[in-house]
């Protein structure tokens, strides 16, 4: 993602001529700075609670961490305003707006894509070949029989390999979810062992990654001579995958075209010979990523015991004292555990 707001950044250099304004090229990286900082240290916070408890003077910075974060794009702020030039206030506000658009594009989806990766390699595995299956069975079926223009934007696409594409992508993900999930590695969460310092992927697969029996819909029994089939239901949550990848990540692929037309380039960068740069090719998996992320947090990731308890071996002893006596006497009332007897 450094190359992607690399070349981003750079073409709003090249565009509005501002290479020679005050602190600018400084500031725009010291931004990306602060927002790696702010998105990272939560990750930390979050995976790495154990190791963090055993060093006090890490403790200060997660403790406070979100003050830090604020602080520093506060400097900053401060630092921007203060290079302000009297004939250059546009062309600065320009540059302001392009970086933290920039920011929230490239580094905040990419946040996310590692997010997605702590939940299971096949949560980052099938969205990411799904939109490549998709980018490369759309220009298949659109070679070969594509007629219909499908969006100005992009001449050469068209609703025969738009439509091909989705069909193709949506069996591909069915298929390729099937072998991945057979895997532990694949399937179980990343965890960090604090004891050997390793992350370690392996677990018990949850009840998305077992195989279960299915009842095939009436009209397809006649067809296919099944009435049941067997399957994994994280196999159910592919076609949601592959379907968005098909449909609505092709549309990153043309926001990002408006955008170089907007700015009448051909790539965003000469980073990779005859295919642009790295962004030309990330453009569809950023727009994945944010899917996969709200799809997991809003339909598959619940309550977790683990990342809980990592949180309260931070609290203070006396804190962790009452959260015990509130869960217990919670306990109690639910008839789950019974009331000590006192002498």
């Amino acid at each position: 993602y450094l190359h992607c707001y690399h070349e981003i950044i750079t073409i709003g250099y090249r565009v509005y001529h501002s290479y020679d304004l005050p602190w600018f090229r400084s500031l725009s990286w010291y931004f990306l700075l602060c927002v790696n900082y702010f998105f990272y240290g939560e990750t930390v916070a979050d995976y790495f609670a154990t190791f963090v408890q055993r060093r006090e003077q890490l403790q200060f910075l997660i403790r406070y961490h979100r003050f830090i974060s604020f602080a520093l794009y506060l400097t900053g702020f401060c630092m921007f305003v203060l290079s302000l030039v009297k004939k250059h206030y546009r062309l600065q506000f320009y540059m302001f707006a392009w970086t933290h658009v920039t920011l929230l594009i490239t580094v905040t989806q990419s946040h996310l894509v590692i997010q997605n990766l702590f939940e299971g390699m096949i949560w980052f595995l099938v969205p990411i070949s799904s939109v490549i299956c998709n980018d490369i069975t759309a220009y298949i079926f659109g070679f070969f029989f594509g007629r219909t223009p499908l969006i100005k934007l992009s001449p050469k696409k068209t609703w025969e390999g738009f439509i091909g594409g989705f069909f193709s992508t949506v069996v591909f993900g069915f298929i390729f979810s099937y072998f991945l999930a057979q895997h532990q590695y694949f399937v179980c969460p990343v965890e960090y062992n604090s004891e050997t310092n390793r992350f370690v992927t392996e677990c018990e697969p949850s009840e998305l990654f077992q195989m279960k029996k299915y009842s095939v819909p009436p009209l397809l029994q006649a067809a296919l001579g099944w009435e049941t089939v067997n399957m994994y239901p994280f196999q159910m949550h592919s076609i949601a995958l592959s379907t968005f990848a098909s449909l609505i990540g092709p549309f990153g692929g043309f926001f990002a075209s408006g955008f170089k037309r907007a700015f009448k380039i051909k790539d965003f960068a000469d980073t990779i010979p005859g295919h642009g740069g790295i962004m030309d090719r990330f453009d569809c998996q950023y727009l994945m990523a944010t899917f996969v992320h709200v799809y997991i947090t809003s339909f598959i990731r619940g309550p977790n015991p683990s990342k809980l308890l990592k949180q309260l071996l931070i609290l203070q002893p006396e804190q962790q004292l009452s959260v015990y006596k509130t869960l217990k006497s919670h306990l109690v009332e639910k008839g789950i555990l019974q009331p000590s007897l006192r002498g």
